[in-house]
């Protein structure tokens, strides 16, 4: 007889063995829940939780492949139009075992397994982050050449404006200059007529007096 590789063989041979599996898949998938020993609830596990994830494909190769298993074609139905969708938020862990204490008699471990219906909440989509704001478009460094070659003619005739206007400056201060000397001299010529005049008016007044 081959060695079983998970733990002892459930029945007498490996074909008794995969009857036992797929007759507590199939009551799992018909009634929604077994009570069996607690080993046999770890074996039928992972068969069950693999058939499940086939309904969820349900497609035509998914189709035939868990018919191999469950042959009760009520049951395959059940699985594929109502416990698969129900699984498509899912990922994995379809069955909970919950162990319920011994047997009377044999004290063997007993076992609840059942497939969960409780709703998964969808995965929460972490927030993306704001995006950068855009950068301020850099100023051009260099003018347009145009302006730079209308710059450039402007500036010779700039220079000679300034050139003009330092030269004519000397001429316009010496101009003013003659015109303040020939108004002083006029001032002062007319003072010292003034000055004359009343130096004479003083000798004639002296003059008489002595006479007197």
């Amino acid at each position: 007889m081959p060695k079983p590789t998970k733990g002892p063989r459930m029945g007498g041979s490996p074909a008794h063995q995969r009857i036992i599996m797929a007759n507590l898949a199939t009551q799992l998938f018909e009634h929604g829940k077994i009570t069996t020993t607690l080993a046999r609830a770890k074996r039928v596990q992972p068969l069950a939780d693999h058939l499940i994830t086939k309904a969820k494909r349900g497609d035509l190769h998914a189709i035939r492949t868990v018919a191999k298993t469950v042959t009760d074609k009520g049951v395959l139905d059940r699985l594929f139009k109502t416990i698969g969708p129900s699984m498509k938020n899912r990922e994995g862990g379809y069955t909970r075992i919950t162990k319920i204490g011994n047997r009377q008699g044999d004290a063997a471990p007993m076992a609840v397994i059942e497939i969960i219906t409780e709703e998964v909440a969808p995965k929460k989509v972490a927030p993306k982050k704001a995006a950068a704001p855009a950068k301020a478009e850099p100023k051009p460094v260099v003018e347009d050449v145009e302006d730079i070659i209308d710059d450039d003619t402007d500036a010779p005739a700039e220079i000679d404006e300034v050139t003009e206007a330092a030269e004519a400056a000397p001429e316009d201060v010496a101009e003013e200059a003659a015109e303040d000397a020939e108004d002083a001299g006029d001032e002062a010529k007319t003072v010292s007529e003034e000055v004359a005049e009343a130096a004479e008016g003083a000798v004639e007044d002296a003059a008489e007096e002595v006479k007197d």
